[in-house]
């Protein structure tokens, strides 16, 4: 995880097509700029951070199920729940199951949890685009470096 990158997903430990989920793991640095700011001498992953953390797992699940052919754009995040602080170096399990997909949007609900732990939830809502080309090749590298394999890339 690189949070002033915004690279927040790791490695997918677990991507199952049938039942349309993933889980991914992503540790949270020891050290990073964010947390010069959030917050000084007492460093926390801002609830932002986690909601992208939880809009990117679901990004993969969707760009994994739809073979790179749409591009998954966030347009709303809902029901959003944060249970407690995520501090440097906790090791986030973050999973996205698919709830909907049809006339060009998609719905997921996402979790992150630590050690079993809930930390947050959220329902997120994408817009599903055609795949822009200039993008494909630093996609595909980047679902390689993490251990996606995509029902049809």
């Amino acid at each position: 995880m690189r949070l002033e990158y915004f690279d927040m997903i790791d490695k997918v430990e677990r991507f199952d097509p049938a039942a349309k989920r993933i889980l991914t793991r992503s540790t949270v640095p020891a050290t990073s700029p964010v947390f010069e700011g959030h917050f000084p001498g007492h460093p926390l992953v801002p609830g932002v951070l986690l909601t992208e953390t939880m809009a990117q797992a679901s990004g993969y699940l969707l760009l994994g199920l739809n073979g790179l052919t749409q591009m998954p754009f966030l347009m709303m995040v809902d029901k959003a729940r944060f249970r407690t602080f995520v501090e440097p170096e906790a090791v986030l399990d973050v999973s996205a199951e698919l709830v909907h997909e049809g006339s060009g949007y998609a719905a997921t609900k996402a979790k992150i949890a630590i050690a079993g732990k809930p930390i947050c939830d959220a329902e997120l809502r994408f817009r599903l685009m055609p795949f822009p080309a200039d993008m494909r090749t630093l996609m595909q590298s980047r679902i390689a470096a993490i251990g996606l394999s995509p029902e049809a890339a």
